[in-house]
C-alpha cells in the first residue's frame, strides 16, 4: 500500500480536531441564538383557544348561511314565477254608475176601459140587426130586435089575469066594507065579517102577484130589443137575421168596447215597485206610430207583489179621444221612476250563479279574487243593475270562469291591453 492511500484512509489530525469541536460549536450557536431572540411567542392559553374555535364555527355558519340564502331566494323566485305563469289572465273593468232618474221600459197591452159582451135575455128569432163591427154606438141605442111571439102572448095573458085579480079584490073590498057597517048594528055575525076582511086581503095579494108577473113579462118583451149598455164601439157581431136565439150566455150576440180611455196593465219589477205610485206619468210607443208618444198616468196598483213573477201589477190610463189607439195593441211603456241612490251596471256575463246566491268576482290586493254577493235590479238581457254589493271603484272580472274561487290568484288584463293582444298574448301589428 502506498503512502498516499494511507493518507486518504486515515483522517488527519486537523480533521479530528474539527469533529471534536463541532458539538461545542453547535451548543454555542444555539446559546447565541437564544441570547439574540429574547421575545419568542409563548404557548396559547385554553381560553384563547376556545374563543378561536367559536370564531371559526361562526365563520363556518356564516359561510353556510350565505350559501343557502341565495338558493332559497332562487327557489322562492322560481315558485312565484311559476305561480304567476299558472294564474289565468282575466279581463277587469269598473262598473258603470247608473242614473238616479232612469227610464224604465216595459211591455204592455192596450185594453178597453170597458169590455162587454151582449147576450139575449129572451128566446126567439133575430128579426133584424142595426149595427155592425166598427160602429160607434151610444148608451141605450138599439142594436138588434128579436121576435118572441110566445113572450108576447104570455104578457097578454098576464095582463088579463091582473084584471081578474083586481076585479076580485074590488069586490072583496066592497063586501068587507058592507059587513063592517052591518056589524055595528048587529045585523051580521062577526065571523062573516072576518071572513070577508080576510078575503079582501087575499085578493089584494093576488093583485100584487099578477102585477109582478106582468112586469116580468114586460121586461122580457123589452129584452126583444138589444140595446148598447154604454157608449163604445162594436167589435164583434156573432149573429145574423133569422137565426134562433136562446136566452142566456150560451151565445154572444155583440161585443162592445169603450175606447175613449184605454187601460194598460204592466208588471213592474219588485225593485222599482216603491217608485211606481199613482200619479206617475208614463208614455206609450207603438210600432204603427214610430215617431209619436202617447201620454198616460198610473191610476192604481195591485198593492201586492206577485209571488210567481216578483212584479207589481200597475194600471195606466191613456186618453184615446182621438181614436188612434185600438184595444189589444202591443205597446212599450216608458216610465221615469225616481230611484233612491246610484246603481252599478255590469254585464250579465260577470254574474256567477252559485248555490248561495248571485256573486260577482272582484279583484283585490295582490291580484286575488273575492266573490261578492250582490242584489240585482233591472235586467235587460245584456246588462244588469246592481243595487247593493258593488262600489264604483271595484275591479270587476269580466267573463269569469265557473271554477273561480275566493282567494284565487289571477293575472289582470285591462280592456285596452286585451285589444292590443292576439289570441296567443302577443301584440298584433304588421308582418314581421
Amino acid at each position: 500500500m502506498s503512502h498516499s492511500s494511507l493518507q486518504h484512509s486515515q483522517p488527519s489530525q486537523a480533521d479530528q480536531q474539527r469533529q471534536q469541536n463541532a458539538p461545542a460549536n453547535r451548543d454555542r450557536k444555539s446559546a447565541d441564538s437564544h441570547d439574540s431572540q429574547p421575545n419568542a411567542p409563548k404557548p396559547l392559553s385554553g381560553r384563547i383557544a376556545l374563543i378561536l374555535i367559536f370564531i371559526g364555527l361562526g365563520l363556518a355558519v356564516l359561510l353556510a348561511v350565505l350559501g343557502i340564502l341565495p338558493r332559497l331566494h332562487a327557489r322562492t323566485t322560481l315558485q312565484n314565477q311559476t305561480t304567476a305563469l299558472a294564474a289565468p289572465n282575466v279581463l277587469i273593468a269598473k262598473p258603470t254608475t247608473g242614473k238616479t232618474d232612469e227610464e224604465l221600459l216595459l211591455p204592455g197591452s192596450l185594453q178597453a176601459y170597458i169590455d162587454s159582451s151582449v147576450y139575449a135575455r129572451t128566446s126567439g128569432y133575430l128579426k133584424k140587426w142595426y149595427v155592425d163591427i166598427g160602429a160607434h154606438v151610444h148608451k141605450g141605442q138599439v142594436l138588434a130586435v128579436i121576435e118572441s111571439p110566445e113572450v108576447d102572448q104570455q104578457l097578454q095573458q098576464a095582463r088579463a089575469d091582473l084584471a081578474t085579480a083586481q076585479a076580485n079584490a074590488n069586490n072583496a073590498g066592497v063586501q068587507a066594507a058592507r059587513y063592517q057597517s052591518l056589524l055595528k048594528e048587529d045585523a051580521v055575525s062577526r065571523q062573516d065579517t072576518d071572513n070577508f076582511i080576510t078575503q079582501q086581503a087575499a085578493t089584494n095579494t093576488q093583485v100584487r102577484s099578477a102585477q109582478a108577473n106582468v112586469q116580468r113579462l114586460e121586461q122580457l118583451v123589452g129584452f126583444e130589443q138589444l140595446t148598447a149598455p154604454f157608449d163604445g164601439v162594436v167589435t164583434a157581431r156573432d149573429i145574423d137575421q133569422g137565426q134562433l136565439i136562446d136566452a142566456g150566455t150560451s151565445r154572444e150576440i155583440f161585443h162592445l168596447a169603450q175606447t175613449a180611455t184605454l187601460r194598460v196593465y204592466v208588471a213592474v219589477p219588485e225593485v222599482d215597485s216603491l217608485a211606481a205610485k199613482p200619479g206617475v206619468r208614463a208614455q206609450l210607443t207603438l210600432a204603427e206610430y214610430p215617431n209619436q208618444r202617447f201620454d198616460g198616468t198610473i191610476v192604481r196598483t195591485a198593492h201586492a207583489i206577485d209571488a210567481a213573477t216578483r212584479t207589481l201589477l200597475v194600471e195606466i190610463d191613456v186618453n184615446n179621444r182621438g181614436g188612434k189607439l185600438m184595444p189589444g195593441a202591443y205597446a212599450e211603456v216608458h216610465m221615469k221612476l225616481n230611484q233612491k241612490g246610484n246603481v252599478m251596471i255590469v254585464p250579465v256575463s260577470t254574474m256567477l250563479f252559485r248555490t248561495e246566491g248571485l256573486r260577482v268576482a272582484v279583484l283585490t290586493t295582490g291580484n286575488k279574487v273575492r266573490l261578492v254577493p250582490i242584489t240585482v235590479g233591472r235586467d235587460d238581457g245584456r246588462a244588469v243593475e246592481v243595487v247593493a254589493g258593488l262600489s264604483p271603484d271595484d275591479q270587476v272580472i269580466q267573463n269569469p270562469p265557473d271554477s273561480i274561487i275566493d282567494g284565487e290568484l289571477v293575472q289582470p288584463v285591462q280592456p285596452q291591453q286585451q285589444n292590443q293582444q292576439g289570441p296567443g298574448g302577443n301584440k298584433q301589428g304588421g308582418s314581421q
